[in-house]
């Protein structure tokens, strides 16, 4: 990457989407460095428990205003609309439904709401593994 001495560098920021269970380890590991004082990497995580949630996540029109969101950060769902060219009150509740799969943060920007995004990628997880697609059944 080529910089100009006016940008400010910063790492890529991935958002980690699993199903049904969260890397406990990196969360481990995060803990002990705040025990030791130390300021660890952030890990930004969610975990869906319904494969539906999973898709919201990689639709085409999702990816669109993710990738809208962090590219140009509109300050409103009208301009994220016009962006996107698509109608206002469907961006507006696809946005509302990203918000509430923790996506997107609408934030109230004055009479708008300014749509946000803190990651730069997401990373999917998705084990296709018998053991981990009934683990919920399982009880020890």
């Amino acid at each position: 990457m080529v910089t100009t001495g006016n940008e400010e560098y910063h790492s890529v920021r991935t958002l980690h989407v699993r199903f049904r269970e969260g890397d406990d380890e990196a969360l481990e590991d995060a803990l002990d460095a705040l025990d030791r004082g130390e300021s660890p990497d952030s890990h930004l995580e969610v975990v869906y428990h319904d494969p539906a949630d999973i898709h919201q996540v990689t639709r085409p029109k999702t990816l669109t205003l993710l990738r809208t969101i962090v590219q140009h950060e509109p300050s409103s769902i009208r301009e994220t609309a016009r962006l996107v060219d698509r109608d206002v009150s469907q961006v507006h509740r696809n946005l509302q439904e990203l918000a509430d799969l923790h996506l997107v943060e609408l934030i109230d920007d004055g009479n708008a709401k300014r749509p946000s995004v803190w990651y730069d990628a997401i990373d999917i997880d998705l084990p296709l593994t018998q053991s981990a697609i009934d683990s919920e059944n399982v009880r020890a």
